[in-house]
């Protein structure tokens, strides 16, 4: 069970797209949204669907994956708390092209179409927000294509370590280490390559005193080796 404080008491709306709605679009927002509950490891949106709305994930984490030609998952990206879930299907109208998944407990809200349409046109601020939210998924995609293009498996694992010790560590606010709560598979998909691959190079980095593992979680001891392992951070 949870409660629902609504969007004016939401703790993750001030790093979200929603931030500069007033009090009546706040209120418009709340009549309209749909917030669901979603177990680790449930979809929230499947990849060939036709989206009918917006998702906005109040709590939680969530991986965006896409199959292959090959018909094996990629995770293009992970979501944190107060980001936006199939924003470039829903605006250009075509089919989801990826997959959204749950990596923990999650709420999110569903915003259908007509309430969005109805809060954007009356404050644009959000249009200009969402812009700045495609862009940096564009930066994103286009040093994620580089990293594949250029560095050996070595050197994506190292760097997909340091961005997700910094993801996980802003989702929960703290400065030390939390720790990395993904499973191999999971960061292999990341990575670009073979779940065996992945254990046998974090064997690796334990043996170098790189990093130590608690059970399936991961944690950094020597950030600058990494850096240096991953040539650019």
């Amino acid at each position: 069970m949870f409660t629902d404080s609504g969007c004016s008491g939401c703790l993750v709306r001030h790093i979200s797209c929603f931030d500069t709605l007033s009090k009546v679009e706040l209120e418009l927002l709340d009549k309209g949204k749909i917030i669901t509950f979603y177990k680790k490891g449930q979809v929230v949106f499947h990849e060939g669907r036709v989206p009918t709305g917006l998702f906005c994930l109040k709590s939680g984490k969530v991986k965006i994956s896409k199959i292959g030609c090959d018909g094996k998952g990629q995770i293009v990206r992970i979501v944190l708390s107060g980001g936006l879930l199939g924003i470039r299907s829903f605006l250009a109208g075509r089919y989801y092209m990826s997959t959204a998944t749950t990596l923990e407990d999650s709420l999110v809200c569903f915003i259908d179409r007509p309430v969005f349409s109805n809060i954007t046109t009356r404050n644009p601020l959000i249009s200009h927000c969402i812009m700045t939210t495609l862009c940096n998924l564009l930066k994103e995609a286009e040093e994620k294509m580089t990293s594949l293009a250029q560095k050996q498996v070595r050197e994506r694992l190292a760097e997909t370590l340091l961005i997700l010790d910094n993801i996980y560590k802003s989702q929960d606010n703290q400065i030390e280490d939390t720790g990395i709560s993904l499973s191999r598979e999971d960061l292999a998909n990341i990575v670009g390559t073979a779940t065996e691959t992945v254990i046998r190079l974090l064997k690796e980095f334990k043996n170098e005193n790189i990093i130590y593992t608690n059970g399936r979680k991961i944690h950094l001891k020597d950030v600058e080796s990494l850096k240096k392992i991953a040539r650019h951070f």
